[in-house]
């Protein structure tokens, strides 16, 4: 019997052949990523019990992102306790506040995240970087402190659930629908401590950014980690930001697996999931024109430069509509730097739209458009549980930002499709792993997401 791609990963980092589901294990740890809310706990238990000194600094990435540049005191305590924490470690990679970004796009973005890799985070979306063919998964600040004294960690072995996504994406439809819609059909739970391992012909269609936005919300169905093989597209990606060495692995054909379903993302239509939990989705069209009082287009699920170019594309030329409030945050730096040169900065401002700098912000109530009560928002974050963006008698939605940049202009739930361009042709993202602009008339169009 063979083994899956996550069972293939964690036995290479135990000293193992193989490993079985249900085994416990301890793993080595490839890189360790701290952000300012859930280091600064696990630096204190280390010092507690006189451990001064983190496992190997070259393996340690930091960088503030949930509450950046600091709302308050406490969030400034917390930054500083970091800052601090770095330097007295030597770990070189830092980002400060003006080359950052939020963790989980940064890591890769930067060429620190590998195929082949074991990372961790004390951040549950850490499942973000499976996609390049990692085994990544958040850990809390008790496992975050074992991690950077150690440089391992214990797991017990997931079982595996495949999604094989077939189909070519229809028009105004992208990776974001695919995730809502495959949360909508095993729930919440669905994926309860498993691992989430994708393959199919629609997946080599999806650029890399796309592919983030799936895995990221790996852990809103209950998965330990989501993981997609490291094809053409993720080796071109990952080479152009590094030439640093890494293994590839594959599932095996006779792999066993906990479950094993096709989704059809060809039958699928722009998703909206209603409050207040990420698996109640439904097509756009089966959702009711409610007002909202805000869009939110970021985050470590949709704030890459991908989404911004779609969001863009359907503002231009168009305003946020009256008594709605209109967020963007790029989720990095260089996505923020990418999307001025391109312009897309100023088509959001004269659309009547905020731009941030790279948070975490309001995707989990913190700052940068946190909701009062009774209001309601649309956002491409990845949760949408009571009080998650605010008040507990708020409701957040979550949709695409593609449906997000519709409903901004709309002021209701909107049907992107109604303001796209044109519709995008079905062609496969090219080997670079990077989006493509055709130039279509006067304007360019992304092709290929």
């Amino acid at each position: 019997m063979g083994q899956t791609l996550t069972e293939k990963l964690l036995a290479a980092h135990c000293g193992r052949d193989f490993v079985v589901p249900g085994e416990i294990i301890n793993a080595t740890l490839d890189l360790v990523i701290c952000h300012e809310v859930t280091t600064p706990p696990a630096v204190e238990m280390l010092k507690k019990l006189g451990i001064t000194k983190v496992f190997d600094p070259s393996k340690i990435l930091v960088t503030p992102d949930h509450f950046v540049p600091n709302k308050d005191i406490r969030s400034a305590e917390l930054a500083s306790a970091l800052r601090r924490w770095r330097e007295e470690q030597g770990i070189a990679r830092y980002y400060e506040v003006g080359n950052h970004g939020i963790c989980h796009a940064l890591a890769p973005e930067q060429g620190h995240v590998l195929p082949g890799q074991t990372i961790v985070c004390g951040d549950s979306h850490t499942t973000t970087m499976g996609a390049l063919g990692t085994f990544a998964t958040g850990i809390g600040s008790t496992d975050l402190a074992a991690a950077l004294a150690t440089g391992e960690l214990w797991f017990k072995v997931p079982e595996t659930m495949r999604i094989d996504l077939e189909g070519p994406l229809p028009f105004g439809v992208y990776s974001k629908d695919i995730i809502l819609a495959l949360i909508a059909r095993i729930g919440v739970d669905g994926a309860r401590y498993m691992a989430m391992e994708y393959g199919g012909s629609a997946l080599q269609s999806l650029s890399m950014e796309a592919r983030f936005t799936i895995t990221n919300m790996a852990i809103e169905a209950g998965g330990k980690n989501g993981v997609m093989p490291a094809d053409a597209v993720a080796e071109a990606y990952v080479k152009a930001r590094t030439d640093e060495p890494y293994t590839v692995f594959h599932a095996d054909a006779d792999a066993a697996y906990a479950s094993r379903f096709s989704l059809d993302v060809g039958a699928l239509e722009p998703m909206v999931a209603l409050p207040s939990l990420p698996s109640n989705g439904r097509f756009v069209g089966e959702v009711p024109p409610d007002r909202m009082d805000q869009v939110y287009i970021g985050s470590c699920t949709n704030g890459r430069l991908e989404d911004l170019r779609i969001a863009a594309s359907i503002l231009k030329g168009n305003k946020v509509a009256r008594g709605t409030r209109a967020i963007v945050v790029p989720a990095t730096t260089e996505v923020w730097k990418q999307a001025m040169r391109e312009g897309l900065l100023e088509i959001f401002a004269d659309a009547g739209c905020v731009v941030s700098t790279a948070t975490c912000g309001a995707c989990l109530g913190g700052h940068m458009g946190v909701l009062g009560p009774g209001e309601r928002c649309l956002s491409t974050t990845n949760r949408n549980f009571m009080g998650r963006m605010g008040s507990t008698k708020s409701l957040v939605y979550l949709a695409s930002p593609a449906t997000a940049a519709a409903t901004a202009i709309a002021g209701v739930i909107a049907d992107p499709r109604d303001y796209l361009p044109r519709p995008l042709l079905p062609e496969p993202c090219p080997a670079d792993g990077k989006p493509v602009l055709v130039a279509a008339g006067a304007d360019e169009y992304l092709w290929g997401v």
